[in-house]
């Protein structure tokens, strides 16, 4: 690309001529500047096409300014495929459509940009499915496993994507369109009478393909996990001179996919697996040649590193507690028409390893002889195959262990190597000083394909030419295995550079020489597969890297202490990048779900404030405008704390960032008065009578958008009505009966949040009557106390920790005794359990709240387990708030709903989309409601009128209220109490107001 580039001409053009987004800001630049590997090249500019034909027009525009172009899939690779210096295509938010489906036929056509999940999930209801299946599965689009010709486990049964792949709509970089796929002789003359570009390339290709015909007979290893180079043997003449299966894993670097016609498989109806325990991962790997005759479905491996490192980081802990005894495992899992079927298939593998008599421990090392369990449980299969599947989340930052990196990712080897292959790789692993303990080996064993990832050293130049002799070596021993430099993940920038060692100079020519039929001028993806760059250069960190030293509030202890490490620690996956059209039992990220746009994601804002911290692409660091505009879109919702399979924070970051982008400066309204609700609430409570007065202002035609206006709040919404009189007035004035008493349990702290003082004060006079019932002697703090919550989403840090630590004073006794405290407010409850210690760390008083602090369901069910609820013949929807799915246990209130008989429904809708103060700001109105809308409020408006809404967060509660449903959600609290014989005594009057 000419160093001339006219790229404010290049802008206008696009803009004028593509419809869909074009993007030039430095936001949009850091965005995409990285995928997930080790790599980064700041791109030129960013198209976000809204049709096929739009993206077309964007090629045409690069081709006449002479800019390489880069189309990119869900920007997951490993390799560096998806980073360059180049007008990046991004077809995710808009080019995701399936065309076409033939139920009879088993195909369907699909845009580049649609997600396996959604693929599937579309296609549910006709029971056929895509049958790869990578790990990566809610992000990975179907364009981009074409470019990087994905697996996944379940390629055991379905092949590779070529395998699956019938026919492509690809264009070249100068403009040729058009359908590719098997081409019988007759085509190809046809082809070749037509004339013009496309005669020319298939002419080439064949001549291309005669010259080279020995050497693509004899020079691809004949394994099941071959991915990397270009596949000049689909070109044979036994293959059908297949161009589609020919460009599937080029990697964008030929041409660019417009559409795939796909092969569909039937969905598997039962499934069986067994779980064989090893002695060590070597014996696992000699094993698989044993397993392979009885046709397994999927077929896993894992070691114990992994799964020490998973145990760390809390990762699956069920299903690991669960395994076979062993150091090393193989998941075998079975698929049939039948049960029967899936476990007669079963039962023949344990007969076959264990013979009659399977043994009960590990067999010794060298034994072949394997503990076993066997499983018949979708619940449980399902566990194990998100353990195997969290293994990126668990070794990329192995806890109390160096960061890890990609380079040496998905080599693979024949199966009747496998075990040998392994012996050797942690032999070279320990030769090169990778502790074995840092360094897990699991993947595909089934297919001979082995996951790993490496605690290089690319900071320091040493540390590079360690990370370059190591891949050389390994490249080296994969190779004399007869093996491949990736069975997985491709070849990108990481291995590109290697593949003469696989394929000799003479196929390395060949693939030169393809990439010059379709790409003369090296204008798609350049650097990457043919004339790459070097695989030490471009790295995301390198010699040059040196973060700004940023002072923060938060302590970050999973990073050292260091706001640049948290802003490394996303390592891309992109699981926070669901589209929501297939609701799960996550929260992450409802602003991406909405927008669709990289930047709302946690993946992008973790780019953002990388390149903040990097101090290049983002200057300004703190004060920087694109950070900020793309963290005021995030709900705070924690989600990706959890969901994330690195724990990415973004709630935390933002807090930090806008504590310090604001500092000195004036906020926005709503951080104001939002922001500062406790205060305003104690001053709108200060005299009887004064609540009342509070509501009817805020109301009052006219004045009521005035002070919304003034207060940055949307007009749309609604400013919550106060109690007429606060929870704590009610308690003090409270008269019980003389006599009785409540203690038989010892005493409680009820905290008294602002929502369920100021507001929805049946919630707390509720908890009350359920906890005196179940035989706690509650206690209310005497004094006005807060957690500091609205200041610390705001990013108002030094006055939420000042709040939090006169807090932490007030209850000092009370903690120091031990006394529990239940919180009825997730996300008060939250900062107790969570942001307190980050924010204020080392203080013991802190710790001990977090280990003494619950939510109703979670003290009743570990204090009171013996205690008898009242019966609720009831069905329920329950809304799950997003900080109890985040960071408390959501699965004690399921408990105790079915303990009290509920029929209970827990909504897979994520947050709720109001998320505190988020949904009432201003320019937030329309997002806050895309997210309820996708699936919280229509399931309440279609809910039968006497189903029960549970809802125990104030801000699912006012969503619910607001959001047009016409109907009320209650409290847990609210839902026991109103159940208790007891509830209409005096003392309980008006629990349900």
């Amino acid at each position: 690309m000419s160093e001339r580039l006219d790229r404010a001409g290049l802008e206008a053009r696009l803009r004028q001529t593509v419809g869909g987004t074009v993007r030039f800001d430095v936001g949009a630049l850091a965005v995409y500047s990285c995928d997930s590997s080790n790599y980064r090249q700041v791109p030129v500019g960013v198209v976000i096409p809204h049709t096929v034909d739009a993206g077309v027009a964007a090629v045409a525009v690069c081709r006449a300014f002479g800019v390489p172009v880069l189309s990119r899939g869900g920007g997951t690779s490993l390799a560096g495929q998806t980073t360059n210096n180049a007008i990046v295509i991004d077809w995710t938010k808009h080019c995701h459509r399936l065309a076409s489906v033939d139920v009879e036929a088993a195909t369907c056509v699909v845009e580049p940009g649609i997600t396996l999940d959604d693929l599937n999930t579309a296609q549910a209801g006709v029971g056929l499915m895509f049958g790869p299946r990578p790990s990566t599965h809610q992000s990975c689009t179907i364009g981009g496993m074409v470019g990087n010709n994905s697996c996944g486990a379940t390629a055991q049964a379905y092949g590779k994507t070529v395998d699956n792949v019938r026919r492509l709509e690809v264009l070249t970089y100068d403009g040729e369109r058009m359908w590719v796929g098997p081409t019988s002789d007759a085509e190809y003359q046809a082809i070749a009478a037509g004339g013009g570009r496309r005669a020319d390339i298939y002419s080439a290709l064949r001549e291309l393909r005669d010259r080279y015909l020995g050497d693509i007979r004899t020079g691809y290893p004949s394994i099941p996990r071959r991915v990397s180079g270009y596949n000049l043997d689909s070109l044979l003449p036994e293959a059908g001179f297949n161009l589609a299966k020919a460009l599937v894993g080029s990697e964008g670097t030929l041409v660019t996919v417009l559409h795939a016609e796909l092969a569909l498989e039937n969905v598997p109806v039962h499934k069986t697996m067994v779980v064989l325990g090893y002695s060590d991962i070597v014996t696992a790997g000699r094993a698989v040649p044993r397993i392979l005759p009885h046709r397994p479905w999927q077929f896993e491996g894992m070691d114990d590193v992994l799964i020490h490192l998973e145990q760390a980081e809390t990762l699956a802990s069920t299903a690991i507690h669960r395994l076979p005894a062993g150091q090393a495992w193989l998941m075998v899992q079975f698929a049939g028409d039948s049960p029967d079927e899936a476990r007669t298939a079963a039962r023949h593998l344990i007969d076959d390893v264990c013979g009659d008599d399977p043994p009960t421990g590990p067999g010794a090392p060298g034994d072949p002889m394997p503990t076993v369990e066997y499983i018949d449980n979708p619940a449980r299969e399902a566990e194990l195959i998100e353990v195997r599947e969290a293994g990126l989340g668990a070794t990329a930052h192995p806890s109390a262990k160096h960061a890890t990196w990609e380079g040496w990712e998905d080599s693979a080897v024949a199966p009747d190597d496998l075990g040998d292959y392994l012996r050797d790789l942690r032999a070279l692993l320990d030769e090169f000083g990778f502790d074995d303990s840092e360094t897990a080996l699991y993947g595909h064993f089934g297919q001979g394909c082995v996951h790993t990832r490496i605690p290089f050293e690319l900071r320091t130049a040493d540390g590079i030419a360690h990370y370059r002799r190591f891949v050389e070596r390994a490249a080296d021993l994969v190779v004399g295995y007869g093996g491949s430099l990736s069975g997985e993940h491709g070849d990108g920038q990481s291995r590109g550079e290697l593949l003469t060692k696989m394929f000799g100079r003479r196929l390395v020519r060949a693939f030169g020489e393809l990439k010059a039929i379709f790409d003369p001028g090296n204008m798609m993806n350049p650097g990457k597969v043919v004339d790459p760059n070097p695989l030490d250069s471009h790295l995301r960190l390198g010699t040059e890297f040196a973060p700004l030293p940023l002072s923060t509030h938060f302590a970050y202890p999973k990073d050292d202490g260091q706001f640049a490490k948290a802003a490394m620690r996303c390592v891309g996956v992109g699981k926070c990048r669901q589209s929501g059209a297939d609701p799960s039992d996550e929260v992450m990220c409802p602003s991406y779900m909405v927008t669709r746009d990289e930047d709302h994601s946690p993946r992008g804002r973790s780019r953002l404030l990388f390149e903040m911290v990097r101090g290049e692409v983002i200057p300004g660091g703190w004060r920087s405008a694109e950070v900020r505009d793309a963290l005021d879109l995030c709900l705070a919702c924690k989600g990706c704390k959890v969901d994330c399979p690195v724990n990415v924070d973004v709630a935390t970051y933002k807090a930090e960032f806008l504590s310090h982008h604001y500092a000195g400066r004036l906020r926005p309204a709503a951080h104001y008065s939002m922001g500062w609700l406790p205060l305003w609430s104690r001053l709108a409570n200060a005299a009887p009578g004064l609540p009342r007065v509070v509501n009817a202002l805020t109301r009052a035609p006219g004045l009521a958008g005035v002070i919304k206006r003034i207060g940055g709040i949307d007009q749309r919404r609604d400013v919550p009505r106060f109690a007429p009189q606060p929870f704590t007035t009610w308690w003090r004035a409270r008269n019980r009966p003389s006599g009785q008493t409540y203690a038989s349990r010892g005493p409680v702290v009820l905290w008294p949040d602002t929502f369920s003082n100021y507001f929805h004060t049946s919630i707390a006079r509720s908890a009350v009557a359920v906890l005196e019932d179940a035989g706690f002697e509650v206690l209310v703090p005497p004094m006005p106390v807060c957690c500091g919550l609205t200041w610390i989403s705001t990013g108002q840090l030094k006055t939420a920790r000042k709040v939090l630590l006169r807090t932490i004073r007030a209850l000092r006794n009370v903690i120091r005794a031990g006394i529990p405290m239940v919180g009825l407010e997730p996300s008060c409850l939250a900062v107790f359990r969570a942001d307190a210690s980050e924010l204020v760390p080392g203080n013991d008083d802190i710790r001990r709240l977090s280990k003494q602090s619950f939510t109703l369901a979670e003290l009743l069910r570990s204090r009171a387990a013996d205690w008898v609820p009242p019966h609720i013949a009831a069905t329920a929807l329950v809304q799950t708030h997003r900080h109890e799915h985040a960071v408390l246990d959501p699965s004690a209130e399921v408990d105790l709903l079915k303990r009290v008989g509920v029929d209970a429904e827990r909504l897979p809708s994520g947050c709720c989309g109001l998320a505190g103060n988020f949904g009432f700001e201003r320019g937030h109105y329309e997002v806050s409601m895309a997210a309820g809308e996708r699936v919280l409020l229509p399931r309440v408006r279609s809910a039968p009128a006497d189903t029960v809404v549970l809802a125990d967060g104030f801000s699912c509660r006012t969503q619910i209220d607001q959001g047009g449903t016409g109907r009320y959600a209650v409290h847990l609290a609210e839902l026991l109490a109103t159940a208790l014989t007891r509830s209409t005594s005096p003392q309980y009057e008006g629990l349900g107001d």
